[in-house]
Formats: structure tokens, sequence, C-alpha cells
């Protein structure tokens, strides 16, 4: 499986977020959209990366831009999660990994000299008309959302 293209229409999707309310990609054209792709809530790797989005949301909002995370989580698990780190932005639920896989991001995964199949952290960048126009898959938590914000501005 591959990620989709840059230049290629984003993969259509509707999932549910942390409040249960169904998020169509559709509906957000016109708006640029930071589409990430993270393995479970409230792990340290995750909650760093969406801590820093969190504290540069202005930023995104200056520039027209959206964030999404999208994980496994169930939408109960996502709304303890945004209220545990004050997160202001959507989460959405991909339980069966149809989304994921859809957009090349699941599959194998090691850890601690086991295998097994996950999601991969992944960030697309999607531009107002709703084509692809950037491809993170070497994520830095730490620096994710300094490198995302340096794409963003060109």
């Amino acid at each position: 499986m591959s990620f989709p293209k840059i230049g290629q229409e984003a993969p259509a999707f509707k999932l549910k977020n942390q409040k249960n309310e169904w998020i169509d990609l559709k509906s957000l054209k016109g708006k640029n959209i930071i589409l990430y792709f993270y393995p479970k809530a409230m792990t340290p790797g995750c909650t760093v990366q969406a801590c820093g989005l969190r504290d540069k949301k202005q930023s995104f909002s200056q520039l027209d831009t959206i964030i999404l995370g999208i994980s496994p989580d169930d939408p109960m698990k996502l709304e303890k999660f945004i209220e545990r780190e004050n997160l202001n932005f959507d989460l959405l639920s991909d339980p069966e990994h149809l989304v994921a896989e859809k957009y090349g991001v699941w599959g194998l995964k090691k850890f601690m000299g086991r295998e097994y199949m996950g999601v991969l952290r992944v960030t697309f960048i999607i531009d107002k008309t709703g084509k692809v126009v950037n491809v993170l898959d070497k994520v830095k938590t730490k620096s994710h959302h300094v490198d995302i914000l340096k794409m963003i501005k060109g």
C-alpha cells in the first residue's frame, strides 16, 4: 500500500470525532488541512505531537489551516485525551483502520523486537482544493508542529 501522491485528490472519508459528530473531508474544502495519523491517544509520543500542534494552532489558523488527528481510538478515549491535554482541534476515530488503509498508513511496525500491524505516524497536508500537497512520513514528534508550519508557509 502506498500514500496518496502529491497533486492527487485526498481520499474521501467520513469519521466520528471525540463528540461522536461526523466529520466529512469533502465539507472542509476551502481550508488547508493538516491530516495527521498517530498510533494511540495518551501515549508519550502521541501526546508530545498533539501538544505541539495545540500550541501552534493560532499560527495554523492564521494560515487558514485546520488540524485533524486520526487514530484507531474510540470517541470516548479521544474525548479524554482532548480534556487531559487541553487540545483545541478535532480527533477522529478510525477503529477499523479503513481510512488509515486508504492513506497507506496501516502497516507493519516493530517495537521491542515484536512485529505487528498498526497505524504509522504520517502527516498529509491537503490544500483548499482537496489535493495532497505534502506528505511527511518521517515524523519527529518533538518538532512536528514546527516542520508542518514551515511546509505550509512554503
